[in-house]
């Protein structure tokens, strides 16, 4: 614990992956945390493993694919006094294959969750830091380039990561606005996302450990975009250079089956 109080942190997506791993790094630096998530189990277990270190750890169970949820969860925090100093937008999915054979149902669950969802998450708590306040977006690396194989969740992050820097100028000196990339990362995400053939990961790959405490560390220190691996910056580096033409054929290889 530092002199000051750390604040409270609300994490979407907390129950596995990145998003369990930020609930711990925040409870390990002292913060209380707002754990969402649709699995109840899981959000039990982890909101009592979390207390028992002297934290307080508040689980609410939400599906967050609907086009209230946003609204009715900042509604069931405001009732119940939850005073949010941090938002850390964290759920997501992400729809694998050619987007002409693509469900568009499973689309509109993509965009809901990965880019409706945090902007009006976003906005909503904006309006409770009062002096402060900080907010962590997980965009990430696919959103640097055009993703065929899994073009509607590259363009999804292409949305979060430019949305993020441009409020994080917008807010300098009132409120923190981090955005984090991460490259590949061993999670349920690939599974879910029926990738499990992709040669994602093949290359480099992170840990949710080491993405979340790239993030939180990043957060604090006030920067806008953390790039949690040295691999994926110099990735991020190439793909700046190289032509897009082969920008695109290279993210097609990566998406593609092994």
């Amino acid at each position: 614990m530092s002199h000051a109080e750390p604040g409270t942190a609300l994490i979407t997506g907390a129950s596995a992956g990145i998003g369990e791993a930020l609930a711990r790094e925040f409870a390990a630096h002292g913060h209380d945390v707002v754990l969402v998530a649709r699995r109840a189990e899981r959000l039990r277990l982890l909101a009592a493993d979390l207390e028992s270190q002297g934290v307080t750890a508040t689980p609410i169970v939400r599906d967050l694919d609907s086009a209230s949820a946003a609204v009715e969860l900042h509604g069931e925090v405001t009732d119940r006094g939850l005073g949010v100093d941090i938002l850390v937008n964290n759920v997501g999915v992400g729809t694998y294959g050619p987007f002409a054979e693509s469900d568009l149902d499973e689309e509109r669950t993509q965009l809901r969750l990965n880019v409706v969802l945090p902007v009006e998450l976003t906005r909503l708590f904006l309006d409770e830091f009062q002096g402060g306040g900080k907010v962590l977006n997980l965009g990430s690396m696919a959103g640097r380039a055009p993703g065929p194989g899994l073009s509607g969740y590259y363009a999804s992050k292409a949305y979060v990561n430019s949305f993020t820097e441009a409020i994080a100028e917008e807010l300098r000196g009132e409120v923190d606005v981090t955005l984090v990339c991460p490259g590949p990362v061993d999670t349920e995400f690939t599974e879910r996302a029926g990738m499990s053939d992709s040669s994602i990961g093949s290359v480099s790959s992170n840990t949710p450990e080491a993405v979340a405490s790239a993030a939180y560390t990043g957060l604090m220190n006030g920067e806008t975009v953390v790039v949690p691996s040295r691999a994926m910056r110099v990735v991020d580096v190439l793909g700046r250079i190289a032509p897009r033409s082969v920008v695109r054929r290279v993210t097609q290889w990566v998406n593609s089956g092994r």
